[in-house]
């Protein structure tokens, strides 16, 4: 149906390669390289700067790669629309979820909705909040679960709000015996993600006087345990981070509670294809499953 040269565009935008976009749709690099050449005289504009690395978009080129986006977008959407008339379920879920929601949700989520429709191709990038959302504005996933606040013209629906906790060496103890305040935080180093640093973990280390000098970054939540067990300080990770995390420390809540809350971003339900909704039902059915008692 669509050019074929905007499957060239699109993937060649996504991979950074022309030899690694031919992988992926099964032609020649020479073929790429044609394709792209020839979409760039037809609308009259260099879409990619060349060099011994790969291809980067131009400016003209990051300015239509939407617009090629919600086409095959929309394209794939029809072809999913006219599946369902036909009486079939096929079609395709492209989701992007941070690291906690991959291991946590997704599993289930995926295994119930899977039972419904088996014919419907899943795919899951795992990646920070702020990458999540910008590949949905941009229409390389259709769903991606981030945190609030989402500043992007997007279908945002929050689905739960995640406690943050401190995490403390076994032998640490709260003055009061069960929440950690601001006493018990002076001269402490602290360590976490610096994607979590601008967001939720910011106001809690913020009311508690924690500069910026006594904070570490880690790469991920199993490496913060770790750092945490061998006595380089005291973490901050949110409840759903900790479900599936083992290492011989203690969680504390803050004495004054702080929360994050995780949310599904999508685009208009206009141009949602049926399958998409049909997997935010899903993800809300289990939501309400799991938290509302």
């Amino acid at each position: 149906m669509t050019n074929f040269a905007y499957h060239v565009f699109s993937e060649v935008a996504k991979r950074k390669t022309l030899v690694a976009a031919a992988r992926e749709l099964n032609v020649t690099p020479s073929a790429i390289s044609h394709s792209i050449t020839g979409l760039e005289k037809e609308l009259g504009f260099s879409l990619f700067l060349r060099n011994r690395n790969g291809v980067k978009l131009t400016s003209d080129g990051q300015k239509i790669l939407p617009i090629v986006q919600e086409i095959l977008n929309t394209e794939a959407k029809l072809v999913e629309e006219a599946g369902r008339i036909n009486g079939l379920n096929h079609g395709r879920i492209r989701i992007g979820a941070f690291s906690s929601v991959c291991i946590n949700w997704l599993p289930d989520i995926i295994n119930t909705f899977k039972k419904d429709f088996p014919e419907i191709e899943i795919s899951v990038r795992q990646g920070p909040f702020n990458e999540v959302v910008e590949q949905v504005r941009l229409g390389s996933l259709d769903l991606g679960f981030s945190a609030l606040p989402i500043k992007e013209n997007l279908e945002v629906l929050p689905l739960h709000q995640d406690q943050i906790f401190c995490i403390a060496p076994t032998g640490f103890k709260p003055q009061n015996g069960k929440t950690i305040t601001k006493q018990d935080v002076i001269n402490e180093e602290f360590i976490l993600q610096q994607i979590d640093y601008d967001r939720d973990t910011k106001q809690a280390l913020d009311t508690y006087n924690v500069s910026v000098n006594s904070i570490q970054y880690s790469i991920d939540d199993a490496s913060i345990i770790a750092m945490v067990e061998s006595g380089l300080g005291l973490g901050i990770l949110p409840e759903l981070a900790l479900q599936k995390l083992s290492g011989n420390v203690s969680s504390f809540p803050f004495s004054e509670k702080f929360y994050r809350t995780i949310c599904l971003v999508s685009h208009a339900q206009t141009q949602q294809t049926p399958s998409t909704q049909a997997f935010i039902k899903t993800v809300k059915d289990y939501i309400n499953r799991r938290y509302i008692k």
